[in-house]
């Protein structure tokens, strides 16, 4: 844990003013959190800017290393030797003194009893201002006006027009910017086509929902999150515009009981009566939260009967807190009630039978898979890095298919690596989520939309663009009638999520992707996933075996010839170094692959 002396911050300019030095306090090992994905929350990128990461236990928090910067004033103590035998009782009593106590009695000394004129006294801490990323959040000195990691300029207008406004310059308000976004909506509105069915859920009250504890860094799942969805959405004519809206309520307890327990619905309620207060280090409260988290549940229950009922072809919500990691009896990962869980049962209650979720949140949904586990009547498919259990929040593993005879309706798809992008995604749907999602023939769908796995994502680091989500949501419209709805869970690169969003809800309008995503080859690591994936549920899911045995015949020459390259690197003997200049110079080269042998056939 970094410990900050002086640590303000000021909401208006995002500035923060930290003395330097700070006291550094470490202990215990930090769990496998959301928020505290070392490795991963600044992609590599910040390694060259000397960032520490330190644990409190369970939490990482990020500063940048100043002690290049740091100055040490120098003291120097002239003796008088001349006049040395007068001053020896003044030098038994300062000896006598700690230095505390000579703090304390300053001036009770004789000033004249020694010369001080080349003394120098410490310099004051030096205050190094910072600010942070409205983007990403990452943070910068003051000297800079573009962050280093994301490059968005200090004063964007990123919260007043989304992803439309431009990251270079600063927001001037000027009215020839302006007149610029009412061209470009304009555009919208006469390029569109008339207004659809597609409805959209949100209301401002979530935007209460916020981290009140001042801590060295701001929280990723912030409600500039849904400000910048909701400036791109108005600045496009999207949402208001040709989207409708909903009337909002709040999801009642008897609604969130068929879901969560008891114990748990309390314990929500019950930080309403608190200023601030968390469930986990890296989930917090305020006394917002709990009706932020009843209108979000709300929401997603409504939209779904509006969707179900055919007032409504499909709808977006737009909706904070996030749920998927919030389980029948906790609440985590930023998540407070499983909004995706709730719109479920709901879908159920307004007479589908059968309701497929599919999440692509760049995290494993371990709350819905937990909810619906040993359920047969509601198909969970989660996409999400997992490298091992490694990744937050280490559940999700290809071998996770369901229990209690419903084995086959969990369906795992686990990247081995960061840095996943558009191939891997649309190449696992096409030979996994839709043959099995066709197979099972959903009467709603559900999608769980973090777009954390997003180009520039903080904590997710992959790479999939706002074409592939696009792409994605398109193949998933012509399942279960068009029956749609996108939820919308993680995602903290403003600029990502707030594109991202935005294609996805132009596919919910009825355009086509811009971006054609035929015989996309996959990586090394996303084939050998999806092989894996294929060899596990191919048992539940007898469609899957021929899917199987043709990327086999396709791929496996590639597979095999990496594979025996891989072993001939295990069993090449390496020869010392030291043979390359001497007599074995030649076995040198030989063993270590720089020469081969030919041999006459």
């Amino acid at each position: 844990m970094a410990v900050a002396e002086d640590v303000h911050l000021n909401n208006g300019s995002k500035m923060v003013s930290q003395a330097t030095p700070e006291s550094r306090l470490t202990g215990g090992e930090a769990d496998n959190s959301l928020h505290n994905q070392s490795n991963d929350l600044l992609c590599q990128e910040l390694s060259e800017r000397h960032v520490i990461l330190e644990f409190d236990g369970t939490r990482s928090k990020s500063y940048f290393s100043d002690h290049q910067r740091g100055e040490n004033s120098a003291l120097s103590v002239r003796a008088a030797e001349d006049d040395f035998n007068s001053d020896v009782e003044a030098g038994k009593k300062q000896k006598e003194m700690t230095l505390e106590e000579m703090y304390k009695n300053d001036g009770a000394l004789d000033d004249d009893d020694e010369d001080d004129s080349d003394w120098e006294p410490l310099k004051k801490q030096v205050e190094m201002v910072r600010w942070f990323c409205t983007n990403c959040t990452m943070v910068n000195l003051e000297d800079v006006s573009h962050c280093d990691i994301c490059g968005e300029h200090r004063d964007s207008g990123i919260l007043r027009h989304g992803f439309y406004a431009s990251p270079f310059t600063q927001d001037s308000g000027a009215p020839s910017v302006e007149a610029e976004v009412q061209e470009l909506r304009e555009d919208h509105a006469r390029s569109s086509g008339p207004s659809s069915s597609t409805v959209v859920g949100f209301d401002e009250r979530m935007l209460l929902h916020s981290e009140v504890e001042m801590k060295s860094h701001p929280h990723p799942e912030r409600p500039d999150r849904l400000r910048a969805i909701a400036a791109s959405l108005a600045t496009a004519g999207i949402f208001p515009g040709r989207c409708h809206s909903l009337p909002v309520r709040e999801i009642t307890k008897k609604e969130l009981q068929m879901v969560h327990s008891s114990e748990h619905i309390d314990t929500v309620e019950l930080t309403s009566n608190m200023f601030s207060s968390y469930f986990t280090p890296d989930t917090y409260a305020n006394e917002h939260s709990a009706r932020a988290a009843r209108i979000a549940a709300g929401l997603c229950a409504d939209l779904t009967s509006t969707i179900i009922s055919g007032r409504s072809k499909n709808g977006f919500a737009l909706v904070r807190p996030p749920g998927h990691h919030a389980g029948i009896k906790h609440a985590m990962g930023f998540c407070l009630h499983n909004n995706a869980a709730i719109a479920a049962l709901a879908a159920q209650g307004a007479g589908a039978k059968k309701v497929l979720i599919v999440d692509w949140d760049v995290h494993h949904g371990n709350g819905t898979q937990e909810i619906f586990d040993g359920n047969k009547s509601v198909l969970y498919i989660s996409l999400h890095r997992h490298e091992g259990g490694n990744f937050y929040p280490g559940t999700g593993a290809a071998y996770e298919v369901g229990t209690m005879g419903a084995e086959g309706y969990c369906v795992n798809i686990p990247w081995s690596r960061r840095g996943v992008g558009d191939n891997d995604y649309v190449f696992a749907f096409h030979h996994i989520v839709l043959p099995i999602a066709s197979a099972f023939a959903p009467d709603f769908t559900i999608i769980s939309a973090g777009f954390d796995a997003a180009r520039g994502d903080p904590l997710g680091c992959c790479d999939v663009t706002p074409a592939g989500y696009a792409q994605m949501t398109h193949m998933m419209s012509a399942l279960s009638g068009g029956k749609l709805l996108v939820i919308l869970e993680g995602g903290y690169n403003l600029r990502s999520i707030s594109s991202s969003a935005v294609a996805v809800i132009k596919v919910l309008l009825g355009e086509y992707p811009i971006s054609e995503f035929a015989n996309v080859v996959p990586s090394k690591a996303g084939l050998h996933t999806v092989l894996e994936v294929l060899k596990i549920q191919m048992s539940y899911w007898p469609t899957l075996e021929s899917i199987l045995l043709e990327l086999q015949s396709q791929w496996g020459m590639f597979l095999v010839e990496n594979r025996r390259k891989q072993i001939r690197k295990r069993r090449r003997v390496l020869a010392p170094v030291w043979w390359k200049w001497g007599r074995k110079s030649v076995w040198y080269h030989l063993l270590n692959g720089h020469l081969h042998v030919k041999t006459k056939r």
